[in-house]
């Protein structure tokens, strides 16, 4: 396993993480035996950074995070999320009174006295031009409830304006083969800035593991078969806001590139791990079999040139036109 620093808050992460959103719920059926051996394994290979939010499961996620805290002696970091329990979702939400108890919130469910990563969960983008609510979460430093702040974003135009906050450690983005926007402009100037950049969705919903088909049928709680147009949320949080039968047609040229002994969804993660300004990849995993998978990304070699120029061709001819602008 590869580590990387994480902004500027001295924590060395792995750089095939764990994002916990799948083992909350949303993604259809759940078994919390099941999740936590996927919890263990992920240890086990080296994995020590976990992404969640107090919403994934209503709090289900945070809970087995906790318990494998009990359960294992070796030191992880925890980062979740605040922000989306506020209904309506709107900017005057994310004030003082609500961010101090979703945060005490998280305390509870993860059993710390201080959280190690908060992020803002998605917030209005007015959010961002309100510099009291950043504020607010530095008097939650200074008052010892958590250790350090970010943001997880979707736009990239959020994360710049993010980044001019000083207290930001972290911009949490939709990074992939699919959405490429975020490397035009944004990696240079969080580098610049020596902000950590995690990768969330880095499998698109899936999609980049290339076992889908026309024919494949999603739960009724999965987001993958309520929110392809943003009935529930952001649609680009599902598929990468990519058309699901587009988005199998890019899926179907990427697969005579993928290494020999690679999996196609090694070759995606591998390909993200090739930016530097990139702290983590964080895939999502249900069960042990698939953190194997996704940890054996960071021992692969990386891409050839040939082979990156020639995912940049398919995201340029069959994927571009249709979210490069949108997010």
């Amino acid at each position: 396993m590869e580590y990387r620093e994480l902004g500027r808050t001295g924590y060395n992460v792995s750089t095939i993480s764990f994002g916990a959103w799948a083992i909350g719920g949303t993604w259809g059926e759940v078994d919390d035996t099941e999740s936590l051996a996927a919890l263990h394994r992920a240890l086990d290979r080296g994995v020590n950074f976990f992404d969640t939010a107090d919403v994934y499961g209503d709090g289900r996620s945070e809970r087995l995070l906790a318990r494998l805290r009990r359960e294992r002696s070796e030191p992880f970091f925890v980062a979740t999320k605040a922000g989306r329990r506020l209904n309506p979702h709107t900017a005057v939400g994310y004030n003082r009174d609500n961010l101090t108890a979703f945060v005490e919130r998280s305390l509870r469910n993860l059993e710390v006295e201080a959280l190690d990563l908060v992020q803002l969960h998605c917030p209005p983008t007015d959010v961002y031009y309100r510099p009291e609510v950043f504020g607010v979460l530095d008097d939650l430093v200074r008052a010892g409830k958590l250790k350090h702040y970010g943001v997880s974003v979707e736009r990239v135009e959020e994360a710049l304006k993010a980044i001019e906050y000083p207290g930001v450690q972290s911009v949490q983005i939709i990074f992939n083969i699919f959405r490429q926007r975020p490397r035009e402009l944004f990696f240079a100037e969080a580098q610049r800035r020596r902000v950590g950049i995690l990768a969330r969705l880095p499998l698109s919903s899936g999609m980049l593991a290339g076992k889908m088909t026309r024919a494949t049928q999603f739960a009724s709680d999965d987001h993958r078969a309520f929110n392809r147009d943003g009935a529930a949320f952001d649609k680009g949080e599902t598929f990468s806001g990519l058309d699901y039968e587009t988005g199998l047609s890019a899926v179907e040229a990427l697969r005579n590139l993928v290494p020999a002994g690679a999996t196609m969804a090694q070759m995606a993660l591998r390909w993200i791990l090739g930016f530097p300004a990139v702290t983590c990849a964080i895939p999502g995993a249900k069960r042990p079999a698939q953190v194997d998978d996704n940890v054996a990304a960071a021992d692969l070699a990386p891409l050839s040139p040939e082979v990156v120029e020639a995912i940049d061709g398919i995201y340029d001819r069959q994927v571009r036109a249709h979210v490069h602008h949108g997010w």
